[in-house]
C-alpha cells in the first residue's frame, strides 16, 4: 500500500522542493525553498527529535519510565512531545520568554511541561533556559536531557536525512545552500553531506542581529557587545553551539527583525507560501547576499524553510504586532492596500 505508516514518525523527513518566482525575480539564478512544514510536526526539528530518541533507544540510555528534558525556542519541544506522545515518553522543556504563548500552547496540548524563561539573562545565568533544562534534568529522576545544542546526533540527524535529500532532488546542481543557524544542526548536517559530494559548493549561513555567530565565524572570538534582544525566534545565539560546523560554512549573512518580518509577509503573498519567521530570514539573507555577490543562470540555490508560518500567527502575521514594532510604516507603503480588511455591520 502507497502512502500507509504506522504511525505519524513515518512521515518524517523527504520534504518537497517548491520554486520561488516572484520574491527572487531580480536574482538570474534558479531558487528553491526546501518546505520543511511538510514534516507532520511542521518544522525540521522533527529530524533530531527522531533521530536523537531513537539513538538513546538503542543504546540502552531510555526506559519505559523517562523522561525526555531539552532547551527550546519552540519547534524542537513541539517535535520532542510529537516522539514521546507516539513512544510513551513523558516531556519536559524549558523555552524563553521570546515564545510566543501560541507555541506555549501547542507544547502544552502535546502533553510537554513547560517552564518559561527569561530571554535577556547570560546563558550561564541560572535564569536562562538552558541552565534551567539543566536543573530540571538534574532533579528528575530517570531523565535524559536532549541538549541539541551540543549533540552530534543533531548534525548527524541531518547529515543522513536532510543532505542526501537535497542532493537527490537537485540532481547534484545545487550550487548554494542557505539556512539559518540556532543550534546548528541543519545547517551543519546538510553542509557537510554536500560538501563531501561537491566542494565548491558555497554554504551561507545566516545569522540575526543581536546574535554572536557571524563575528565569531569571521574572527574566531565573541564580541559580546553584540548581544541585544531581538524578535526572530530559532535564529542566532549568545553563545556557541557545539553542533555548529564552522568550518563548513563559507559566509555568514546578518539579517534584523523588520526586514525578516517583511520578508515573511511578502512570501505569502507572492508565493502562497505560509513560513514561519525564519522563513523570511533566510529569504532576506539571499537578497542581501545577492547585492554583493554576482549569480549566474545555471546557478541552483536552495533556501532551507525551517517551519510553518501558524505558530507566528499572533506575531510576525499579525497586522497588531508589526505595528506595535513600527515595521508596517516602514516596509509596507501601500499597507491599507495590500492587508485591506472590510468589516460588514
Amino acid at each position: 500500500m502507497m502512502n500507509v505508516h504506522d504511525n505519524i514518525l513515518g512521515l518524517i523527513g523527504n520534504s518537497p522542493l517548491v520554486r520561488l518566482n516572484q520574491v527572487t525575480k531580480d536574482i538570474p539564478a534558479t531558487v528553491y525553498a526546501k518546505l520543511e512544514s511538510y514534516n507532520p510536526g511542521h518544522s525540521t526539528k522533527d529530524r533530531i527529535a527522531l533521530h536523537i530518541i531513537e539513538n538513546a533507544e538503542r543504546q540502552g540510555i531510555l526506559k519505559s519510565d523517562s523522561v525526555i528534558v531539552e532547551t527550546t525556542s519552540g519547534n524542537t519541544g513541539f517535535s520532542i512531545a510529537m516522539v514521546c506522545i507516539v513512544k510513551g515518553y513523558k516531556c519536559i522543556l524549558a523555552v524563553s520568554d521570546k515564545t510566543k504563548a501560541e507555541k506555549i500552547a501547542y507544547l502544552k496540548a502535546l502533553g510537554a511541561t513547560v517552564y518559561v524563561c527569561p530571554a535577556s539573562v547570560p546563558a550561564d545565568d541560572p535564569r536562562s533556559y538552558y541552565e534551567v533544562a539543566k536543573r530540571i534534568a538534574k532533579e528528575t529522576p530517570n531523565s535524559v536531557y536532549i541538549n541539541q545544542y551540543f549533540n552530534e546526533l543533531n548534525i548527524d540527524a541531518h547529515y543522513q536525512t536532510t543532505g542526501p535529500e537535497i542532493w537527490k532532488q537537485t540532481e547534484g546542481k545545487i550550487t548554494h545552500l542557505f539556512a539559518c543557524t540556532g543550534t546548528g544542526g541543519t545547517l551543519s548536517g546538510s553542509a557537510k553531506y554536500l560538501k563531501e559530494q561537491n566542494p565548491d559548493i558555497k554554504i551561507i549561513g545566516v545569522d540575526a542581529d543581536g546574535s554572536i555567530l557571524k563575528t565569531y565565524h569571521e574572527t574566531g572570538k565573541i564580541n559580546k557587545t553584540e548581544i541585544h534582544p531581538y524578535q526572530i525566534e530559532g535564529l542566532g545565539k549568545n553563545l556557541i553551539p557545539g553542533a555548529l560546523l564552522f568550518d563548513r560554512i563559507d559566509e555568514f549573512v546578518r539579517v534584523n527583525d523588520e526586514m525578516s518580518a517583511y520578508r515573511t509577509r511578502e512570501i505569502a503573498l507572492k508565493e502562497a507560501i505560509m513560513g514561519g519567521y525564519t522563513t523570511g530570514a533566510v529569504t532576506q539573507a539571499l537578497i542581501q547576499y545577492a547585492n554583493s555577490h554576482e549569480f549566474k543562470e545555471d546557478d541552483l540555490i536552495v533556501l532551507i524553510f525551517p517551519d510553518h508560518g501558524s505558530r507566528y500567527i499572533t506575531k510576525v502575521y499579525s497586522d497588531k504586532w508589526m505595528e506595535e514594532q513600527g515595521f508596517i510604516n516602514n516596509c509596507f507603503h501601500n499597507y491599507d492596500e495590500v492587508f485591506k480588511t472590510e468589516i460588514i455591520k
